[in-house]
């Protein structure tokens, strides 16, 4: 499976990313994938390249780079609880520094990138998140509705901006909430909004997860949601970027 890593420009100047995709030369649909608030690093990689077997190109662009190449910060191999606080708070400044501007002006920039790849093919592009990635996911489907065909966000906060992304969606959407995360009567309250929009595609509560579930190298890892992650994701893209 081909992998690099890439510099794309943005307004910001270069962002470093990850891209894998299948060999043989051929273009294949593109996806752009956003990373957790922990960041580019091996466990994205994995899952980047698991997604390009499935005939893909993936792209995982470096949230931070205004803070410099990735990683931003020294990361354990597994991301425990002990360690998780001290951690945000060390990522939260940049979190916060990543305003709704930045995020427009980055996705715009991988999304122009995505049309420069040899290895990618003309048409409609998916994009998935997690975490804080799925915000900023869904906030570059709301922007880019005639581009982006596919929105996948896990453990997100998308309720983080309102109901107004939701209008401007015409992407299909799978969003899945950890149990901790939503309560029932908020997910209730989210299908309304999703409903109103107009918004097609499915929003539901993993069973038995907390936040982080698809993460293999954190606490809140868990192994049959992110199989469940897996059913769901992969059957949105194949409808939504493979056409029959």
């Amino acid at each position: 499976m081909p992998s690099e890593t890439l510099q794309i420009p943005t307004a910001a100047g270069p962002a470093d990313a990850f891209a894998a995709y299948p060999d043989g030369g051929e273009r294949h649909p593109a996806v752009l994938m956003y990373p957790d608030g922990f960041g580019l690093r091996p466990v994205l990689r994995e899952m980047a390249a698991q997604l390009a077997g499935h005939g893909y190109y993936v792209l995982v662009p470096h949230i931070f780079h205004r803070h410099g190449p990735a990683p931003v910060l020294d990361l354990p191999e597994h991301i425990g609880e002990d360690v998780r606080p001290a951690l945000f708070a060390r990522l939260m400044p940049m979190i916060e520094a990543h305003t709704p501007e930045c995020v427009l002006s980055d996705a715009a920039a991988y999304l122009a990138f995505l049309t420069t790849r040899p290895e990618v093919a003309a048409g409609p592009v998916a994009v998935t998140g997690y975490c804080i990635g799925g915000l900023l996911a869904l906030r570059t489907a709301a922007a880019h509705p005639g581009r982006v065909a596919a929105l996948a966000a896990f453990h997100a906060p998308v309720n983080a901006d309102g109901p107004a992304p939701f209008s401007r969606l015409t992407a299909r959407v799978h969003l899945a909430h950890a149990e901790g995360d939503l309560t029932p009567e908020s997910l209730a309250d989210l299908d309304r909004t999703l409903a109103t929009a107009g918004v097609e595609g499915t929003s539901e509560i993993y069973p038995a997860t907390t936040h982080g579930f698809t993460m293999r190298d954190t606490a809140a890892f868990n192994a049959p949601a992110l199989q469940r992650h897996w059913n769901n994701l992969l059957p949105l893209l194949t409808r939504t970027l493979r056409p029959t």
